[in-house]
């Protein structure tokens, strides 16, 4: 079983044993929706309700109804199961770095991939021995083959290899 980082239990919220999970996974839309499974300290744990407030995300879990029931679970750390089947479709950044990437019908690899500001992800490609710089958007990336694991790359003028 492999697990995805997905936050950190920073607090709780409330009386009634809500927690405070502090997050910047990127599919947060996919993971926390009532019903679905998080790993907390490798035991399992069912999310009962989720609300977003003041940038954490908000979550109460089966079988605890009261904040003196979840004090233990304070500044663990919260996981997903990769194989879950509400990111099983997502390509994540750690899968991405087992990639080939292909530009200009040359074939490169990806050795990094990094936000440069709280939005804009860049990605560093290995390419004929040179390394450069692409903004992670749709501008420049024009498909993912997540079975052949293949990132095609179209560059503007003005980049260069």
């Amino acid at each position: 079983m492999q697990l995805i980082y997905i936050g950190k239990i920073t607090s709780t919220h409330g009386i009634k044993g809500e927690l405070k999970i502090k997050s910047n996974f990127e599919y947060k839309d996919k993971v926390f929706v009532v019903g679905n499974k998080l790993v907390i300290d490798n035991k399992d744990y069912i999310i009962k309700s989720y609300r977003s407030h003041k940038g954490f995300d908000m979550v109460t879990l089966n079988d605890y109804k009261d904040i003196n029931e979840v004090l233990f679970l304070i500044n663990k750390k919260v996981y997903i199961e990769r194989e879950s089947d509400s990111i099983s479709d997502v390509i994540l950044d750690e899968d991405l770095l087992k990639f080939n990437v292909i530009i200009n019908g040359e074939k490169g690899v990806i050795k990094e991939i990094f936000f440069a500001g709280s939005n804009n992800k860049i990605i560093r490609v290995l390419i004929s021995g040179k390394e450069i710089l692409v903004p992670f958007n749709k501008e420049f990336i024009k498909n993912i083959d997540k079975d052949k694991k293949e990132v095609n790359i179209e560059l503007i003028d003005g980049m260069m290899l």
